[in-house]
Parts: C-alpha cells; sequence; structure tokens
C-alpha cells in the first residue's frame, strides 16, 4: 500500500514522541522508580482522556463482551511494553536495548506469518534489511567495532519480550476479534482509555511487585527539590509519547497494517539524537542524516506497491 502525507505523519510522529520519551525519560532518572513511573504515567493518562471517554462505561453488554480483548491490549501495549523497556535498562545498556528495538520489523513479520497467516514479501524483507542498517549504523557511531563489543546480559531478554509484545498488540489492532466490531462505535478517545484502564491496573500490579523487592527507601522528588523537573516531565510524557503517539500509531497502523507501521519505529534512535540536541546540546554527528536515508529508503522499499505483471497474449 502506497503511504500518503497524512498516513506518514501519523506513523512519523509515534517514533517521534517516544525519543522524546527515552531522552526525557533519562532526566527524570533517580526522580522516581522506575516501574512506578510507569504506573503513574498511564494512571495520568487515563485522568486526561476521562472526560473525553467516561460515557463507554455506559455500554455495560459491550463491555462484558469485549474485556478479554481490551484487557490483552492493555496489558501488552500499556501495562508490558514499557514496564519490560523500563526493567531491561536496569541491566541492559541503552545500546542495547536500541538495538534489540531495532529487531521489531522482523517481530511483526514473525508474529503477522504464524498468528495472523500474513505472507511476507520480499520487498519487506529487503526494507527490514535496510532500515535495520540504518539503526546499526546510529547505534555503532559509525564505527562498526563498536557492535563488537555488544554483551548480552538478562535486562536484554526483557526487552526481546518487550518487542515481542508490541508486535503482538499492534497485530491485534489492525486484526482486532470479531466481538470488536459494530455497535457501540467507541471513539478513539473511548477505545484508548479503556485500554488505558486495562493497563494501568496490570501497571499498578507490577508497582507492587517492585516495591516489594525494593529493600532501600524510596526518595521522593519533593524531597529533593525536583518537583517541577518530574512534573514537566510527566506532563509531556503523558500528552506527548501516550495519547498522542498511541492514536496516530493505531491509525498508522489500521492504515499500512503492522509490518510496514515497524519500520517506522527504527526512526526512534535518530529522532532521539534530536532531541538530544535541543535539550542536552549534544550536537548531530554525520551518521544520523545517512541513517536516517537508510531508514527511509526501508520504508519506502517495503511499501512500495508491487507492480502487477502484463498479461500474457492469448
Amino acid at each position: 500500500m502506497t503511504l500518503n502525507s497524512r498516513t506518514l505523519l501519523f506513523l512519523t510522529l509515534p517514533p517521534l514522541m517516544w525519543a522524546g520519551n527515552a531522552v526525557v525519560g533519562r532526566l527524570l532518572v533517580g526522580h522516581l522508580p522506575p516501574v512506578l513511573m510507569n504506573a503513574v504515567r498511564w494512571a495520568l493518562v487515563a485522568v486526561v482522556l476521562a472526560p473525553l471517554a467516561w460515557r463507554a462505561l455506559q455500554h455495560g453488554s459491550a463491555l462484558r463482551a469485549r474485556w478479554p480483548y481490551l484487557a490483552v491490549t492493555g496489558l501488552l501495549g500499556v501495562g508490558s511494553y514499557n514496564t519490560l523497556q523500563y526493567l531491561a535498562l536496569q541491566t541492559s545498556s541503552p545500546l542495547n536495548v536500541t538495538l534489540i528495538g531495532s529487531s521489531m520489523p522482523m517481530w511483526m513479520m514473525l508474529v503477522g506469518a504464524v498468528g495472523f497467516g500474513q505472507r511476507v514479501s520480499m520487498r519487506q524483507a529487503a526494507g527490514a534489511a535496510l532500515s535495520s542498517a540504518g539503526v546499526l549504523l546510529v547505534m555503532s557511531q559509525g564505527r562498526w567495532e563498536v557492535l563488537r563489543h555488544v554483551h548480552l546480559v538478562p535486562g536484554d531478554l526483557l526487552m526481546l519480550l518487550a518487542a515481542l509484545a508490541w508486535s503482538v498488540y499492534s497485530w491485534l489492532l489492525a486484526r482486532p476479534p470479531e466481538s470488536m466490531r459494530g455497535e457501540p462505535h467507541w471513539t478513539w478517545a473511548e477505545f484508548l482509555w479503556l485500554q488505558v484502564l486495562f493497563g494501568t491496573l496490570w501497571a499498578g500490579a507490577c508497582t507492587g511487585a517492585e516495591a516489594a523487592m525494593h529493600t532501600g527507601p524510596v526518595v521522593w522528588p519533593w524531597q529533593t527539590g525536583h518537583l517541577g523537573t518530574v512534573v514537566a516531565g510527566m506532563a509531556f510524557i503523558v500528552l506527548g509519547p501516550s495519547i498522542v503517539a498511541y492514536r496516530c500509531w493505531g491509525l498508522g497502523v489500521q492504515a499500512v497494517g503492522p509490518t510496514v507501521a515497524a519500520f517506522f519505529s527504527n526512526l526512534t534512535p535518530v529522532f532521539a539524537a534530536v532531541w538530544a540536541w535541543a535539550l542536552l546540546g549534544l550536537s548531530p554527528q554525520w551518521y544520523h542524516p545517512a541513517a536516517l536515508l537508510l531508514i527511509a529508503a526501508g520504508i519506502g522499499v517495503s511499501s512500495a506497491p508491487a507492480r502487477s505483471k502484463p498479461a500474457r497474449a492469448l
């Protein structure tokens, strides 16, 4: 399917927002426990969306029929992915996490082929190779010997699980069950809000487990004088990476499918360099635009319509 400007915008905004989330999250490190921060994030999203979405609770019969789907998508897209990513960063390096995250197109293809009967085309495989090469270029900083020093740690397995969870979540958005079709037709805010409610329950359970395993006292931001920084950072995370990004991702996945959409997630490290330049004063390097060209080429190859074969003369 050919990408139009509207769909390009929908699929470009999420990695831009998620890259900002990574940079802002780094600024908030030490001010809140990571799993608690994820739970607070989604609880605030639920509060922000409630005025737009609370009417969905009036459809009791639909909720009873649809709650398993909402619980699963809430677990995978809200409760699991970000929690696993934050936990992965406790033992894994940002380099490893980003490299493993760049495997998303492959996971999308695998989940689509195994779980949803989606055939993988040669164009998509070639696009995945180009896009992954762009990510590797960014993460190696243009020096391939950097990759030879990457060592796998337990956090890397958590990031693999996060990538798998997000792939299944994206396919469930594109191929919802029969129970999600027909009346009532929820608005985007209602649909996202219900996912967030279930996801916040999962995130809260993870927070309880984190608190049970944490032996030292929690130092809250108002005790360190960084409350303003945390409030500003959480406001951005709630509005941008959570609401805007998830809404646009859902629209993009519906338009082109999860496999093509996954290639856009590889723009995240390139956009992270832009955010780092804007917020941290770190100047972009030559390999950033080169990687952007490779990733864009991968997107173009994977989404280009197949040429129709000319009909044979009788």
